[in-house]
């Protein structure tokens, strides 16, 4: 494997015995074992690089950083990449068993702070809820966390209303988390028509403000008529692959160029490390929030609210924000019990701390600071 293009202070290594894994860390701020530790945890389709522009400067400010490849993802192995193999290994739970025994590794008993983008928002949020012994706050980026799973009071049907129902509307449409969770999907990514990296540039800028057309606003529920409302990259056309459905929305040759948040350079780590790895690792995620049933222990939680001091950062154009309708009004009056900060960036979709680095930062360490 070729070596990343990280700047001066920030090094990559492998550590061993993490939970059956060993994991690729990217670490800043590592000269001193009394900085306070915070630990960056990426989302789909990410990678560890994705905390790249904001790890010198955290260290700078006093803190040793730690970005791992997580399970599923990148230079991290152990993990099992096929579709029909350990599936519960991907579960929140365990995903969360890997952070700590992370830190465990590095000799650390707590974190200052855990920080979590897109689908590692929840893993961060059950690590605060479940260990606040551990990780001492919590910045939730991107996802809100409406908190943890009722008990149900009957089984579940094994396929929700909602997928027939955007089905039968006029323009029919599948809801993208079940279109992850099937065995063609990561062929169709990895194998995408254009190529792998120009289906990268494709998402990226398709959930991205430079996307004019993400202006997010709530929706009144979670049902069809209102989820049809969201993109396509989120409510797919029912007969459309993801690589065909951000295919469409390819930026042109002078908006690549003018990119200064993923210059084709920094797209290539990706569409390096995905090629070689695929997505089926961070596919399983999704499977085992669609399936239900891997993820059915965080019904332990029922109830339980995260009462560490929290955060929440997104882009303003992020419909990231709004895609579970109530989820970001809960979070910030019944899930997060000791939420300071609530911050909407103007200048970012999705990939906020990538595409306005210099804010968030801004933002972290202000909460950091006062907590």
């Amino acid at each position: 494997m070729t070596e990343l293009p990280l700047a001066p202070g920030i090094r990559s290594r492998l550590v061993e015995n993490i939970n059956g894994l060993t994991m690729h860390v990217l670490e800043a701020g590592f000269d001193n074992t009394d900085r306070p530790c915070v630990l960056l945890l990426h989302g789909f389709p990410e990678l560890a690089y994705s905390w790249r522009h904001m790890m010198l400067p955290l260290a700078a400010a006093g803190f040793h950083v730690v970005a791992p490849d997580q399970r599923g993802y990148g230079r991290t192995t152990g993990w099992d990449p096929h579709y029909d193999g350990d599936l519960a290994s991907f579960r929140i739970l365990n995903v969360m068993k890997d952070a700590l025994a992370l830190l465990h590794a590095l000799g650390r008993r707590s974190v200052a702070a855990v920080i979590g983008h897109d689908f590692g928002s929840p893993v961060a949020a059950f690590c605060a809820l479940a260990r606040p012994d551990v990780f001492r706050s919590v910045v939730l980026m991107s996802a809100p966390f409406g908190g943890p799973p009722a008990l149900p009071l009957a089984p579940a049907p094994k396929r929700p209303r909602i997928l027939d129902d955007l089905a039968a509307l006029p323009r029919p449409r599948k809801h993208y988390h079940w279109y992850y969770s099937t065995r063609e999907a990561d062929n169709d990514m990895r194998n995408a028509p254009q190529g792998i990296h120009a289906f990268l540039r494709a998402y990226y800028h398709h959930k991205s403000a430079d996307w004019k057309q993400n202006q997010p606003f709530r929706l009144k529920g979670w049902i069809a008529a209102e989820l049809a409302q969201l993109p396509t990259y989120y409510v797919m056309d029912l007969d459309k692959t993801m690589a065909e459905t951000v295919a469409a929305e390819m930026p042109s040759a002078s908006e690549i160029a003018a990119c200064r948040w993923l210059t084709e350079p920094e797209l290539s780590v990706y569409s390096t490390e995905f090629a070689r790895t695929g997505f089926q690792g961070g596919l399983q995620w999704y499977r085992c929030r669609t399936t239900g049933a891997p993820n059915a222990d965080l019904e332990l939680f029922s109830g339980r609210t995260i009462d560490v001091p929290s955060c929440f950062i997104a882009g303003a154009s992020d419909w990231g924000i709004f895609q579970k309708p109530g989820d970001f009004e809960a979070m910030q009056q019944t899930a997060c019990t000791r939420m300071v900060g609530c911050h909407l960036v103007e200048g970012a979709g999705h990939w906020v701390q990538q595409e306005q680095p210099e804010r968030v930062t801004e933002l972290l360490l202000r909460f950091l600071r006062g907590i």
